[in-house]
């Protein structure tokens, strides 16, 4: 079974996921996948999104085969779909990062084995999003009715895209920060509004004094011709202790991590952040997931 977007699940499908993800965090449940093979193509780097899906399948009885484009064959000039339909022939399931957006899609139509998407440029997240929302769920008991604010680059976060759609099928009251001209394609959050009954407002102002839910992402300074101006934007939308201090007292903070200076170090030892927790979060759900694919 393929994991490409979160737009392709529906909500009974995330709720069995997520039901699963609490059994294997608490130690109720341990998958065997007896043996079977997780290949690990990433052709951009990762930390948190490969590490947990090669401990998740040690964990779950499974080998890994981790590829390396820099001492693959792509350096002789072969092709990504070559790539792919080589490496499903050494592995049962495999995960999938790259920088063009539809890869994992088109993966996906190459091989016979199950593909999981472990991000395709600025476009889709999945398994993050099943993070984000099991870890929503674990800090606020629900997500439904929640209010979620997402803060940062939201033109370009492949996570935050994902994201909302999650929010949105579980109907969270979901708000979009962003410096003007880094905004969310509206035509993406119409799409998104028109599957689900949600509520959904934008801003270009930092606020989070009404949220239950701060989801953080950087500015992406590379992405601006005057340097002066990134560093000014960074600046504003740097979520700061004392602006933590004023909002609600059970407010949780999340990223996804790396984190640059878009949050303060300060706030890293408060009881609000859970972005470490978040990602330790990612070997029972990405478990989980990897059930779900070999069915």
């Amino acid at each position: 079974m393929d994991l490409i977007s979160i737009r392709d699940l529906d909500r009974k499908t995330v709720e069995r996921l997520l039901d699963s993800a609490d059994a294997i965090a608490n130690g109720k449940k341990k998958p065997d996948m007896g043996g079977k093979i997780l290949a690990t193509l990433f052709f951009e780097p990762s930390t948190r999104t490969k590490l947990s899906f090669q401990s998740a399948a040690l964990r779950s009885h499974m080998g890994y085969l981790d590829f390396d484009p820099e001492t693959s064959s792509l350096r002789k000039g072969e092709s990504f779909a070559d790539t792919v339909r080589t490496v499903e022939g050494y592995a049962d399931v495999l995960a999938i990062r790259h920088p063009k957006e539809g890869a994992a899609r088109l993966a996906a139509d190459f091989a016979s084995k199950p593909v999981i998407n472990c991000g395709d440029g600025a476009n889709q997240h999945p398994t993050q999003t099943l993070i984000d929302l099991f870890t929503i769920r674990r800090c606020k008991g629900r997500i439904s009715g929640l209010n979620v604010t997402l803060l940062g680059d939201l033109k370009h976060a492949r996570t935050m895209r994902s994201l909302v759609c999650g929010l949105a099928m579980f109907g969270a009251n979901v708000t979009l920060v962003s410096p003007e001209g880094l905004e969310m394609d509206q035509a993406y959050v119409d799409e998104v509004k028109g599957r689900f009954d949600f509520k959904v407002t934008a801003r270009n102002e930092p606020d989070y004094r009404n949220a239950d839910v701060l989801y953080v992402c950087r500015i992406q300074q590379e992405r601006f011709a005057d340097p002066y101006e990134a560093k000014k934007i960074t600046e504003k939308f740097m979520v700061k202790k004392e602006a933590i201090e004023a909002a609600r007292e059970d407010l949780v903070i999340l990223h996804p991590l790396p984190k640059v200076n878009e949050i303060e170090a300060a706030i890293d030892g408060m009881k609000q952040a859970k972005y470490f927790d978040q990602a330790h979060y990612g070997i029972p759900v990405r478990e989980a997931i990897l059930e779900y694919a070999l069915g």
